[in-house]
Parts: structure tokens; C-alpha cells; sequence
């Protein structure tokens, strides 16, 4: 097997595993406990989604992370399925722009303007309600500044530190 896809396909398996290691162990907080019409949700894993800044193989790797982490989700095969989805349109959106700051809020916006649809349907009801509305912009923001926190307080100095531990031609 090619040295390329052998690093490839390990580093990729490790950053999912890592992703599912940082979740599980939060219990609900890493899917959101509901306080009243908001959703509060911190999620620690949720650094490494700007990884596809640096490594190609983070785009599959975080969106199976996730995937395996949701199983065990309060919303069940709707985050499986829909969350998974919005991280890996966050990964590639990540991916493609690296060389820009939208790079670093694509995990932030897709995450805060997606998950909170779903999310406020199971707190508050019907999509387009009045209380739907209000429960989806408070889960919105609450989601966009756990997201925030993570992102650029955990997520900013990991790519640092993975640009400076691996060799410039295992990156990119």
C-alpha cells in the first residue's frame, strides 16, 4: 500500500476517533441541554472541524466523528444524519477556503444556522411558528458562541501547533 493513503487513512481515523473521544464522555452538554426555549451545547471536538485548513483527510475524518458521536444524540437519526451532513458542508466549505477567514467561521455559521433548525422544532414545534422562531434565533446564537469559543480558543492554537509539528510536505 502506498505510504501517502497508509498516512493518510491513519491520520484521518485518529482526528474521528479524537472527535468522538472529546464528545462522549460530556454526556448531553455535548449535544445541548435545553434551558427553557435555548439550547446550550459545548462540544470541545469541535476544534479539530478546522483541521481541513491543514489536512485534507480532517473533510471525511470530523464528519465520521460526528457521525459516530451522534448515536447517541437526544434528536436522534435527525442530528445522525442532519448534523453529520452540516459538518461535512462545513469541512469542505473549510477545505476550499483555507487561505481565508472564512475558513475559520464556516464551522461557526453552518453549525449555528443549521443544527438550530431542528433543534428549535424539538424545543418549541412546527417550523415557522412564532415560538419557533424565537427558540431557532436563541439556539442560534447560543450555538454560534460555543462554536466561537471553540473554534478560536482551541481550534486556532491546534492548527498552530499541527503546522509546526508535521512536516510541511504532510500538509495541505
Amino acid at each position: 500500500m502506498d505510504k501517502n493513503l497508509t498516512r493518510y487513512l491513519t491520520r484521518g481515523a485518529v482526528i474521528a476517533a479524537l472527535y468522538v473521544l472529546l464528545t462522549i464522555p460530556l454526556g448531553q452538554l455535548g449535544f445541548g441541554i435545553p434551558l427553557g426555549p435555548i439550547l446550550v451545547q459545548f462540544r470541545p471536538a469541535e476544534a479539530l472541524t478546522v483541521l481541513p485548513i491543514l489536512l485534507p483527510e480532517a473533510v471525511p475524518a470530523v464528519f465520521i466523528g460526528v457521525l459516530l458521536s451522534n448515536l447517541i444524540s437526544r434528536f436522534g437519526w435527525i442530528d445522525v444524519v442532519f448534523g453529520s451532513l452540516t459538518t461535512l458542508v462545513a469541512a469542505l466549505v473549510t477545505r476550499k477556503t483555507r487561505g481565508s477567514i472564512v475558513a475559520w467561521l464556516s464551522p461557526v455559521f453552518f453549525n449555528a444556522a443549521f443544527i438550530s433548525m431542528y433543534a428549535a422544532w424539538f424545543m418549541a414545534g412546527p417550523w415557522g411558528t412564532p415560538t419557533w422562531w424565537t427558540a431557532y434565533w436563541q439556539t442560534a446564537l447560543s450555538i454560534a458562541a460555543s462554536q466561537a469559543v471553540v473554534v478560536f480558543l482551541l481550534g486556532v492554537p491546534l492548527v498552530a501547533f499541527v503546522r509546526r509539528a508535521l512536516p510541511r510536505e504532510y500538509t495541505d
